[in-house]
């Protein structure tokens, strides 16, 4: 998959299809800049092609007992175990994530495979005797039919994994659109759900844009749509996809508040603000981008951050090497933009306390690298980097009086996804807990991400829905309910309400 003339393959009713004479995009090293493949870009021929073999898949995989469809998901798992450092591999090659983060982001999926694996007792129902005399109430949860993924590029295997392995154990049949920027992890992913026994047009790829999008959100027979990317696009879906009777869970975009009290221990603060600003660099949507630092926290936590941040290594991952601190950010244009938001909240006014636009990598001069920088903001509020997502390794950092104000201006943002304090007072901890406009709140967590027994909560502009992915409500999503009233007679038997 690294030859640059490699065409990305799209998998249709069992069968793996290289299209000719569709447009493709570049499939990039961020780590060197080369093109490794090129992905097709699919229309309303491929989509409806895809989304027909899906409905036409439905009603047999839908009878299919949940206990086998779990023994599917039983011999998946334990594939991706097998091939794990393969597919790792590839994550760093097209994505530029270091190995213990291609790592994370796969291990993140198989867990909610292994969550998956619950479904008998996940879509269990619920039964009542007597809810009148001789009458009987059950509720039941059976599949809604073809499910969507859409997925974005900075999470190649554990954000299609939030999905379809939930999906597809409730009985669904599923089309997976990933981001044409990391198409290889996904060909990769479903490669090995077709060795674990998947049926014909159980789970079809498609690649393209957003007019491959559209065909989606619009198709008749599409029943459900997830969607991970930036807000202005789930709104988009979310819009698009319930004009057109489609039930939809669309995660944005978000600005992720850590609060960094006068008490909190150094070492650990420190080492937990670096990783949830620059892990990833930076390219997540749990991403610690605003730190708020309350008081003497100034002096006994903030040179030791910015001294860390200034030593943290960057460079090449797609090596087996000794890996970096760093990878690279996604693509030229991305890594521009951040240099261009950096410019105009520097022209605003902010003071930069470590500058990561200078970076440059010896062995790949022409990667996509920005180096970890740390941004501290004289207006919190009116200042671009404050209030946009920046989605690289750039940290803003607020001197703050108490916490009280620090809660104040952290709750001002439209996003909501998560939130974080590092102290050692149970009472700070909690006041935060309780205060913080947040669907995920960390306490000496600085990534509180959801774990796949528990919904990945986002509150505000950061979700747009009613029932998140993973754990229960992610089954919720992916079933519907049905009531069944039963009342019997014996052969002539009459009234049965008589007195």
């Amino acid at each position: 998959m690294s030859n640059s003339s490699f065409l990305v393959p799209l998998f249709i009713d069992g069968q793996w299809i290289r299209p000719q004479g569709l447009d493709t995009t570049p499939v990039h090293n961020p780590s060197t800049g080369a093109v490794i493949a090129h992905a097709p870009v699919g229309g309303p021929v491929e989509v409806d092609a895809a989304v027909q073999a899906a409905h036409a898949a439905f009603p047999g995989w839908m009878e299919t007992p949940p206990f086998e469809r779990a023994r599917l998901l039983f011999r998946y798992r334990e594939l991706l175990v097998r091939h794990f450092d393969e597919i790792a591999a590839i994550i760093s090659r097209e994505h530029g994530k270091t190995r213990g983060e291609a790592r994370g982001d796969l291990q993140r999926g198989i867990e909610v495979v292994e969550f998956a694996t619950g479904i008998p007792s996940l879509m269990m129902g619920e039964t009542l005797e007597n809810v009148a005399r001789g009458i009987d109430c059950e509720a039941i949860r059976q599949p809604l039919g073809v499910c969507v993924g859409i997925t974005p590029f900075n999470f190649p295997a554990m954000v299609p994994m939030w999905m379809f392995p939930i999906a597809l154990a409730a009985g669904n049949t599923f089309v997976l659109k990933p981001s044409e920027k990391v198409p290889l992890t996904a060909v990769r992913l479903v490669e090995l759900l077709v060795e674990a026994g998947l049926p014909k047009g159980v789970l079809n790829l498609v690649h393209g844009g957003r007019g491959c999008v559209d065909t989606l959100l619009t198709h008749p027979l599409v029943r459900a749509i997830s969607f991970v990317g930036s807000t202005a696009v789930a709104r988009h879906i979310y819009e698009t996809g319930t004009r057109h009777g489609k039930r939809v869970q669309a995660a944005g975009g978000a600005k992720n508040f850590i609060l960094v009290m006068p008490d909190a221990d150094v070492g650990q603060t420190v080492a937990g603000i670096t990783g949830a600003a620059f892990g990833c660099a930076g390219e997540r949507c749990m991403a610690g981008s605003t730190a708020l630092v309350v008081g003497e926290a100034s002096k006994r936590i903030l040179p030791t951050l910015v001294d860390a941040t200034r030593a943290m290594s960057v460079g090449r991952t797609d090596l087996d090497a000794t890996q970096p601190d760093m990878g690279p950010v996604i693509s030229a244009g991305h890594r521009d933009r951040i240099f261009s938001l950096l410019a105009e909240g520097e022209g605003q006014g902010a003071r930069m306390l470590a500058d990561g636009r200078t970076t440059r990598v010896a062995d790949a001069p022409d990667g996509f690298y920005v180096g970890a920088t740390i941004v501290e903001q004289q207006d919190p509020v009116g200042n671009t980097l404050m209030r946009e997502e920046v989605f690289g390794p750039v940290l803003s950092v607020v001197r703050m009086d108490d916490l009280d104000t620090a809660i104040e201006l952290a709750n001002r943002s439209i996003y909501g996804n998560g939130a974080a304090v590092f102290t050692r007072s149970g009472k700070a901890a909690r006041e935060f807990k309780h205060r913080i406009k947040a669907g995920m709140v960390g306490i000496n967590v600085g990534v509180p991400a959801a774990l796949a027994c528990f919904p990945f909560s986002g509150w505000g502009e950061s979700f747009f829905g009613d029932l998140h992915v993973q754990g229960r409500e992610g089954v919720q999503f992916y079933t519907q309910q049905k009531i069944t009233t039963t009342r019997w007679f014996a052969e002539g038997e009459g009234d049965i309400w008589r007195k």
